[in-house]
């Protein structure tokens, strides 16, 4: 578990090496307090109970620094989150230091207490570098074999014939298998949760990389078709032109409303064309359309209305302060894709409705359809995860979902019920405002712009007179 504290790299991505990272030093800070607890626990029991004595000065001494050492770690990695592997190891030096001390006063290798230095090699395996954890086996070792010589004798002799119970070294040595074994315990499990956290994390990032590579790839799909499409678009474009002029035409009424019809779809198939063309960016290179909040959305739905079979459409406009944006075809398409979902089941009634909460965008679709079967929430914007039994379905909102994370938002869904059955679905899309707003794409464009200029006047040359 030495990648959980990679010293000096940061994972922009999630950041989920900080994560365990943080969790890991509080647990250590944790399993410190345990530490001190216990040791004042058994300097008072062995003073009192087994009337042992012992440099009490000392002893309290070497107790209240790690007390002091602790609380100071905490303020310092409560706030800051990101743990490296020589701060780790530092920390884990210091708990090798206060054990060491505490059994220099306390009989040295004698002292049943001395294999606590086995649950700190446990702890640095488990945490730190190889580096980090042989350096810690060494400095344990050396203290071990420094104790071994250097100590403050205590009368507690070992009596193999009195009994476990009767027998003081015995006794501490039991004493000490069973905290040694709850500490490793807990400890263990609780970096093991971490570990399958960091696990989780980093499979959610391989997974959206995954559906972003897959994304792109389908978007320069797109492009190229939307590129050639054009040509035959605009010339099927010109021949219906063409017909409406024609006398075979233009003196049969049906066939004039069929033309009609077809330069409708026309218009449409060349909307969606350009939207491709706009979602891939080239608009942005072109140039900006600026428009309100109210008006972008009002265009969206008239749009929608006269070019869907719908029969049934209510449209809840509750934004109450209007808000200059840049008109985005990301949203367009992504409304346009949730409305289409939910008319496929639901063709005679649906509705949209519109809340704007601070900075925060919110359109909620509801329809009177069937809803979503059993697992499909679980498993929404998925990729090919439709019940419609098409090729290639359940695209749609897996591209909404993706796109709705690239400005800042979230897609949820669930199944309205009365009197437990099912009569719709409802389709929730919420969206940062600061992702289409004008304010802000025109701030960052002159702060652009400015630190274009003063690079400029850096570059310029000084002229004296």
């Amino acid at each position: 578990m030495g990648n959980v504290f990679s010293s000096g790299s940061e994972n922009p991505a999630g950041m989920p090496d900080r994560t365990v990272g943080h969790k890991s030093m509080l647990q250590l800070i944790q399993l410190r307090w345990v530490a001190v607890l216990g040791q004042a626990g058994t300097i008072i029991v062995a003073v009192f109970s087994f009337d042992i004595q012992l440099p009490l000065p000392h002893m309290l001494g070497v107790l209240a620094c790690l007390i002091a050492f602790n609380i100071g770690s905490y303020m310092r990695w409560h706030e800051r989150l990101f743990v490296t592997n020589c701060e780790l190891f530092l920390a884990l030096l210091v708990d090798v230091a206060t054990l060491t001390a505490q059994l220099y006063f306390s009989g040295g290798t004698t002292n049943p207490f001395v294999f606590l230095y086995l649950l700190l090699i446990i702890i640095s395996a488990v945490l730190l570098e190889v580096w980090s954890t042989w350096s810690i086996v060494c400095t344990t070792s050396l203290c071990f074999a420094g104790l071994s010589q250097f100590f403050i004798p205590l009368s507690l002799a070992l009596d193999r014939s009195a009994g476990l119970l009767s027998s003081r070294y015995v006794e501490g040595m039991l004493l000490c298998f069973i905290m040694v074994s709850i500490l490793l315990v807990t400890v263990i499990t609780r970096i093991s949760g971490n570990r399958r956290i960091a696990d989780a994390q980093l499979a959610t990032l391989r997974q959206r990389a995954v559906e972003e590579d897959h994304i792109v790839r389908m978007g320069l799909l797109a492009s190229g078709a939307a590129h050639e499409l054009g040509t035959p678009l605009a010339m099927l474009s010109v021949i219906l032109g063409d017909w409406r002029h024609m006398p075979e035409f233009s003196s049969n009424s049906v066939l004039l409303e069929e033309i009609d019809e077809m330069q409708i779809q026309l218009q449409r198939c060349k909307a969606i064309v350009s939207g491709v063309l706009l979602s891939a960016g080239e608009w942005r290179g072109a140039s900006s359309l600026r428009t309100s909040l109210n008006t972008f959305l009002s265009d969206i739905m008239e749009e929608f209305r006269t070019t869907r079979p719908i029969v049934s459409f209510e449209y809840d406009n509750r934004i109450e302060r209007d808000m200059s944006v840049i008109f985005d075809s990301t949203l367009k398409q992504m409304i346009y894709n949730v409305l289409d979902n939910a008319l496929e089941v639901s063709p005679y009634w649906l509705r949209l409705t519109v809340v704007r909460e601070g900075g925060m965008l919110r359109l909620t679709v509801d329809d009177i359809g069937p809803g979503f079967v059993t697992g499909m929430l679980a498993q929404l914007g998925q990729p090919y995860q439709s019940t419609k039994g098409k090729i290639g379905g359940g695209l749609g909102l897996f591209f909404v979902m993706n796109a709705a994370r690239k400005l800042g938002g979230t897609v949820t869904a669930h199944n309205r019920e009365e009197n437990g059955r099912v009569v719709g679905a409802t389709v929730c899309l919420t969206l940062r405002l600061s992702s289409i707003s004008f304010e802000v794409d025109a701030q960052k464009n002159t702060a652009e712009q400015g630190k274009g200029n003063r690079q400029y006047v850096d570059r310029a040359p000084v002229v004296d007179h």
